[in-house]
C-alpha cells in the first residue's frame, strides 16, 4: 500500500465485512479492509461449509426485510461472477409439541415464523405429525408434533461467499490487508487505526470484528457481549433420503439448547448436523477449539439417536466456531458520528449479512439506508 490514508477502513472481514467491503468498493472511495487472519478462516462465526438461510425469521420481524433483500444481492453476485452461492433446496422447521421452544430469544417461535410468513405472504406449507412423516422420513417426529416448510429456504456456502464478495471489491479497487491484527483505534476528526508495524487513518471506520469488538470498548460495555461456543458435526449416513433432503431446524423442549438442526448430504457421505450452545467464555482468544470423541457420542445421545434416521454413529469429523450472543438475542448496531460497530449477529446474522452490509455502504456514504437498525450512540 502506497498511502495509510483511507475514506474508510472496515475492521474485519467476516459475514458483514466482507459484504460491506464488496458494496462500498461501487463508490469510487478510497477503501481498505483489514482482518487479523486471512479470511475466510475457521477462527470466527463464519466458515463451517454452510449456513441456513431462510425468509420468515421467526427471531424478529424488523429482520424480515434484511434476508428477503439479502437473498437478491446472492442472486445479483451470482449473475456477476458464476458463483453459487445459494442453494434453495427448502427447509423445514419443526416442533416436538412438547412446549413452545425459544429460539434465539424469541418464545413461540414456531408460530411466530409462521404467523409472519401469513402476514408477508412467504410461501409456506403448515404440516401435520403424519405429513411430516411421510415427507421427511429421517426425522422422527412426535405425534405431538407439527411442521413448517418453506421452499424459499435453504442454504449459503460462507467461505464462498465471503471470499467472491472479498475478490468481487479487489476487482473494484478496494484494498485488503489480512493477518493484520488491530491493536487499538484512536478515534478523532481524523481516526487512527494501530497495527504492530504501521498506523493507518481512516476519515470512517467500519468495525466489524465480532467478537473481537470487545478489544474496542469499555469494560463497562463488555457485559453485553457473551461469546458462546458452537460444535458442528459431519455424521457418515446410511440412507438415500439426505440426498435432496431440505434444511431442517427442530425444537423439541423448552430450553434453548433443546434444539438440533441439519443439512442436506454435499458429498453423498456424510451430513452435517448441530445443536447451539450458550455457556459463555470471556474472549474468542479463549476459545477450546478441538472436540474430544465424549463430546461427539453425548451429541449422538441427547441430539441424534432416535430422533435423526439414516444415520452411523460414526463421526467424519467436527468443528468449532462461535457466537457473539446479546440479552436479547437481536444485533447490535451502533454509531458514534464517523464510527460504526457491527457485532453482535447472536448466531443468526450470516442469512442477514448481504444486505446489512449495502445498507452500511449507504449510510457511510450518506444516502438512506434501506433499514433503520443503527443506534445513534455518543
Amino acid at each position: 500500500m502506497n498511502q495509510s490514508h483511507y475514506d474508510v477502513v472496515i475492521i474485519g472481514l467476516g459475514a458483514v465485512g466482507s459484504a460491506t467491503l464488496f458494496q462500498l468498493s461501487k463508490s469510487g472511495l478510497k477503501v481498505l479492509g483489514i482482518d487479523r487472519f486471512r479470511p475466510p478462516h475457521k477462527f470466527g462465526s463464519s466458515h463451517g461449509e454452510t449456513r441456513i438461510t431462510r425468509l420468515a425469521v421467526g427471531e424478529n420481524e424488523a429482520y424480515i426485510p434484511l434476508v428477503m433483500r439479502s437473498h437478491e444481492i446472492w442472486k445479483e453476485i451470482e449473475e456477476l461472477t458464476d458463483q453459487k452461492i445459494f442453494h434453495p433446496v427448502g427447509g423445514v422447521l419443526l416442533d416436538s409439541g412438547v412446549t413452545p421452544w425459544e429460539k434465539h430469544g424469541s418464545q413461540g417461535f414456531m408460530k411466530r415464523t409462521i404467523d409472519f410468513a401469513d402476514k408477508y405472504k412467504i410461501p409456506h406449507e403448515s404440516l401435520s405429525s403424519a405429513d411430516c412423516s411421510k415427507r421427511f422420513p429421517n426425522l422422527k417426529l412426535e405425534s405431538t408434533g407439527s411442521g413448517y416448510f418453506e421452499p424459499s429456504a435453504g442454504y449459503l456456502f460462507p467461505e464462498l461467499a465471503i471470499q467472491t464478495q472479498l475478490d468481487l471489491a479487489l476487482a473494484r479497487g478496494a484494498e485488503i490487508l489480512t493477518d493484520s491484527p488491530v491493536e487499538r483505534i484512536e478515534r478523532g476528526e481524523i481516526h487512527q487505526v494501530f497495527l504492530a508495524d504501521q498506523t493507518i487513518t481512516a476519515n470512517k471506520i467500519i468495525n466489524c470484528s465480532g467478537g473481537w469488538v470487545k478489544d474496542f470498548i469499555d469494560d463497562s460495555q463488555k457485559k453485553e457481549f457473551r461469546i458462546c461456543r458452537q460444535v458442528l458435526h459431519w455424521i457418515k449416513t446410511d440412507s438415500p433420503n439426505w440426498e435432496k433432503h431440505p434444511v431442517f431446524m427442530w425444537g423439541f423442549g423448552a430450553q434453548p439448547e433443546d434444539f438440533v438442526y441439519g443439512f442436506p448430504t454435499l458429498d453423498g457421505k456424510s451430513i452435517k448436523v448441530a445443536t447451539e450452545s450458550f455457556l459463555e467464555i470471556e474472549h474468542p482468544d479463549l476459545l477450546d477449539r478441538t472436540v474430544s470423541e465424549k463430546e461427539q457420542q453425548k451429541f449422538w445421545e441427547e441430539k441424534v439417536e432416535g430422533r435423526i434416521l439414516g444415520l452411523k454413529r460414526e463421526f467424519v469429523k467436527s468443528e468449532v466456531c462461535f457466537y457473539t450472543v446479546t440479552e436479547d438475542s437481536n444485533f447490535v448496531i451502533r454509531q458514534n458520528r464517523n464510527y460504526w460497530f457491527v457485532s453482535a449477529c447472536s448466531g443468526h446474522g450470516f442469512k442477514h449479512s448481504a444486505a446489512l452490509g449495502e445498507n452500511l455502504s449507504d449510510l457511510v456514504l450518506e444516502r438512506n439506508g434501506r433499514f433503520d437498525l443503527v443506534e445513534q450512540v455518543s
